[in-house]
């Protein structure tokens, strides 16, 4: 079975597919993992440890245990598609939601909070 050991990493393939025009990408997608174990396996692989894994992702490997159909889809970002139209430079000056001047988007209450690891993890630090 592919991925049983880390020599065959170089081997791995998805299934994904992009729409790019003129170089930018408009749409992402692929067909998702849907069997427990190898879920837990390329956690593993990623060093996700199982405790973390189960804390993040315990809902999914749960639905895996009473299987799970084939799935995926593609999204198309409007935004993208918006700014190559129009000719921006930055999706940030088509964007349907914009953050406030504070950074702070009032229909998602984002940013969110995130824990040390994930800090740790982008070699994040937050200097107050």
């Amino acid at each position: 079975v592919l991925l049983d050991k880390r020599e065959d990493l170089g081997r791995a393939r998805a299934r994904s597919y992009d729409l790019v025009v003129n170089g930018v990408e408009l749409g992402s997608g692929s067909i998702r993992i849907n069997d427990q174990a190898l879920q837990e396996k390329i956690f593993r692989i990623i060093g996700l440890k199982k405790e973390d894994a189960s804390m993040r992702f315990g809902f999914l490997l749960e639905a895996f245990k009473y299987g799970a159909p084939p799935h995926g889809g593609i999204a198309f970002g409007l935004d993208r598609l918006l700014t190559l139209l129009v000719g921006c430079e930055s999706i940030r000056d088509v964007i349907a939601f914009p953050k406030t001047q504070r950074a702070f988007c009032p229909m998602t209450n984002a940013p969110s909070p995130v824990d040390e690891k994930q800090l740790n993890e982008l070699n994040i630090k937050i200097k107050q």
